[in-house]
């Protein structure tokens, strides 16, 4: 029989490209890509080309013929956002974009749609145990709610159309090519800089790009993925003092860590106006996986000190 087919949208992102290349390795799909540059990607049946991610795109070249979807694409969190209304502009993208498309998906006859959303939807910190995906949404950013209002948007179109949907809430992904604080942490560590982190005793859940991968893929044809929200981790949390130490083992040197106290660092970090790395550094963010691992009998393969070698080579 002939292999289905899926579309990866966003093949020029961090996580889309590894989709891409995973899917190309495994062979049990014919994979397209849709991407916003023109990019040769070795393996796949076809790459389209300016695709915006917008409610106004005619995705019906890309969708012919089509099983499944995987939507990587999307407005990130913008450090210096200039958008006169931030809402609207991660709006227009993230949930106007993406239910379009999912709308000429259902229309086509896909299947299948992946979405990757965001832990943000459930809320910036944990209290007192981890967030569940059952948990009461607590979106408390312009990106996170528009990633939720996409959720339910494409639960609405599964329940109208029957096409299955399956959406991942990642926490920061963290790999070879990592972009973002994750990145420059390493930079630090890898420089020997003095960083006054010596002390937090948060837990955080972090995911390697390779198990967040692979737990995409398994979504795209578990019978039990359909129309449910799964979170993703490594399954083992760690402070950012762990993650700093650990780094330094994998780099094969040993941080400078200075261990000031965290209600020192808070102070200091909010009156520079820095509070959303406070939190990110200093406060805890834990995931509970075991519905994930239960539910689609996975776990994932990489395990932390393993992918933090991977990813400081590649570096």
């Amino acid at each position: 029989m002939d292999k289905p087919s899926v579309l990866v949208v966003g093949g020029n992102g961090f996580v889309g490209r590894a989709v891409v290349s995973e899917l190309v390795t495994r062979g049990q799909y014919r994979v397209r890509v849709a991407a916003r540059r023109p990019e040769v990607f070795p393996g796949v049946e076809a790459v389209c080309c300016g695709l915006d991610l917008a409610a106004t795109t005619d995705w019906s070249p890309a969708l012919s013929g089509l099983d499944s979807l995987i939507v990587c694409a999307a407005r990130v969190h913008q450090m210096k956002d200039r958008a006169a209304d931030p809402l609207e502009a991660f709006r227009a993208v993230n949930t106007a974009g993406t239910l379009a498309l999912a709308r000429q998906a259902a229309a086509a006859g896909v299947r299948r749609l992946v979405f990757l959303s965001t832990i943000k939807v459930n809320g910036e910190q944990s209290g007192d145990r981890p967030l569940r995906a059952d948990d009461d949404p607590c979106p408390d950013s312009a990106y996170a709610q528009s990633k939720y209002e996409a959720e339910q948007g494409l639960l609405d179109i599964a329940r109208d159309t029957g096409m299955a949907v399956v959406i991942i809430r990642p926490p920061l992904v963290y790999g070879p090519g990592a972009p973002g604080n994750f990145a420059r942490l390493l930079h630090w560590v890898r420089r020997g800089v003095p960083l006054p982190l010596g002390a937090v005793h948060n837990r955080r859940s972090l995911v390697f790009l390779g198990n967040l991968v692979d737990m995409i893929l398994r979504c795209l044809d578990h019978p039990a993925a359909a129309q449910r929200v799964f979170l993703v981790s490594d399954n083992e949390d760690l402070s950012t003092t762990d993650l700093l130490r650990r780094t330094g083992a994998a780099l094969g040197r040993s941080p400078s860590l200075i261990p000031v106290p965290v209600p020192i660092l808070k102070g200091i970090l909010c009156c520079l106006g820095r509070r959303d790395l406070s939190s990110r550094l200093l406060g805890s963010l834990q995931v509970d996986v075991s519905q994930t691992m239960d539910s689609l009998d996975w776990a994932p393969p990489f395990d932390v000190d393993t992918a933090l070698s991977l990813t400081v080579q590649a570096h």
